[in-house]
């Protein structure tokens, strides 16, 4: 599963979403307004930065929007 860590208002974030959305790929979109998804970014990948991908399968976390979609089109 695929985890994607984002504020709405982040150009970077909307970038990695469009991306997923035109290759039909599922992925679960966090929020990190909410102070609990937040907190829970953070503890995962030690700073409040997003977009930020957990792809829980293959245990690989990551930040920056170029190596994310770099990183998707090598397991889609």
């Amino acid at each position: 599963m695929l985890d994607l860590f984002i504020l709405e208002t982040c150009p970077y974030c909307r970038k990695v979403m469009s991306f997923l959305d035109e290759k039909g790929i599922k992925y679960n979109k966090v929020d990190i307004k909410d102070k609990a998804s937040e907190d829970a970014l953070i503890q995962m990948g030690g700073k409040r930065q997003v977009p930020f991908l957990v792809d829980t399968d293959r245990n690989i976390q990551m930040y920056e929007s170029d190596d994310i979609i770099e990183y998707l089109k090598t397991v889609i």
